[in-house]
């Protein structure tokens, strides 16, 4: 399962630690991308992986992005991620999650999680048993909760930014916005969206969940396959990834693709090829980023006042991209690429000097001292 041509192909990761707790029925990937800007963060999915490659190139893809988004959203952390390989639904347990918990201990703070796709803050509290490396936990406990709230959040901020980017107009009232998902942030999303009278069309593929949001919200269902087809004003992706691909480019009917799923682009060329098509791309980890902006605060001391007031930078943060993307006449996706990259290296570098001088000054003690 484990190649080194993956870890190269997919960012050159920093560190990548396989888990595996038989007893337990554990069998995980934690990969820390970048440690640059701070310790990685980034939260534990959990996920019925077809088999072991699938989840290494999924976890290697996640904690990469999570390096952009903790740098273009201008936060002292790093690029983490980590993936349990199993079924959400079946499989947890109280002693797969402190196995867990165990193993992110022994990395002594270079990596902190939270939760993800598949998990929960309940799922937190294990981890947490184990060790304190661990955000998004219960308020009960001392943490901030579910994070999905500030990723909608920040996702609506984002859509926001993008209406004024490509319409040119400042109100969601009347704008048709097709969610794909309707879990927790998807859910969230919908509601700050029909708040702002926003005609929103929605699909899942739990039918339960899709008649509740579409009861509570007055929102149209449509059959998962329908949704890329919608003729809408934004499509908002907000399960996995990857669904803007070959199969799918062709079938938008919208001005602009803005969500809260990570890695929304399966390759980078799909970038070029929305933005030849004239569709906006508000790239998934600049205007995501709220849930991290959440739990960053956490580590701080949390004040869900302050977490809430991060996450509309978001809405600052997409238009600096625009601006670049049209000043340089690259996509968007890249745009956003060249931002966190230019402040990975930037503080790198004063890293770097200091490194430098220490260790200058630390020789020129050791020559006085002889």
């Amino acid at each position: 399962m484990f190649r080194f041509d993956l870890i190269e192909e997919h960012g050159g990761h920093e560190e990548v630690v396989l888990c595996t707790n038989k007893e337990a029925n554990l069998k995980a990937i934690i990969a820390i991308h970048n440690t640059t800007l701070g310790p990685a963060l980034g939260g534990t999915r959990m996920w019925k992986y077809n088999n072991d490659e699938e989840a290494l190139i999924d976890v290697l893809r996640l904690s990469k992005g999570m390096t952009y988004k903790a740098a273009a959203a201008g936060l002292n952390l790093g690029g983490g991620k980590a993936v349990i390989i199993g079924d959400p639904k079946k499989d947890k347990t109280e002693a797969l999650f402190r196995a867990f918990g165990r193993y992110i201990e022994t990395l002594n703070g270079r990596y902190f999680t939270a939760e993800d796709v598949g998990t929960d803050v309940h799922d937190m509290e294990f981890i947490n048993m184990e060790t304190r490396f661990v955000t998004g936990i219960d308020a009960a406990h001392g943490g901030s909760g579910d994070p999905s709230p500030f990723t909608a959040h920040g996702v609506y901020m984002g859509i926001k930014a993008s209406i004024k980017e490509k319409l040119k107009v400042e109100s969601l009232k009347g704008i048709r916005v097709a969610v794909q998902g309707i879990g927790n942030v998807g859910r969230h999303l919908v509601e700050y969206l029909t708040k702002d009278k926003a005609i929103v069309t929605i699909t899942d593929t739990d039918n339960e969940k899709l008649d509740k949001v579409a009861t509570m919200f007055g929102a149209k269902i449509v059959a998962p396959d329908e949704i890329y087809s919608v003729d809408c004003d934004i499509f908002a992706p907000c399960a996995l990834g990857a669904v803007v691909n070959d199969e799918t480019i062709n079938k938008f009917k919208c001005p602009i693709i803005a969500g809260g799923a990570n890695n929304v682009l399966k390759e980078s060329r799909h970038g070029e090829m929305l933005k030849k098509k004239g569709i906006l791309y508000a790239p998934d980890f600049v205007i995501n980023a709220g849930g991290l902006m959440n739990v960053y605060v956490e580590l701080e001391g949390y004040s869900r006042e302050r977490a809430f007031n991060m996450t509309k930078t978001i809405y600052t943060n997409l238009l600096n991209v625009f601006t670049t993307s049209k000043n340089e006449d690259i996509t968007t996706n890249i745009a956003a690429e060249r931002v966190a990259e230019a402040r990975i290296a930037k503080i790198g570098k004063i890293k770097q000097s200091h490194l430098g001088r220490s260790t200058r000054n630390f020789n020129t003690l050791k020559v006085d001292g002889r």
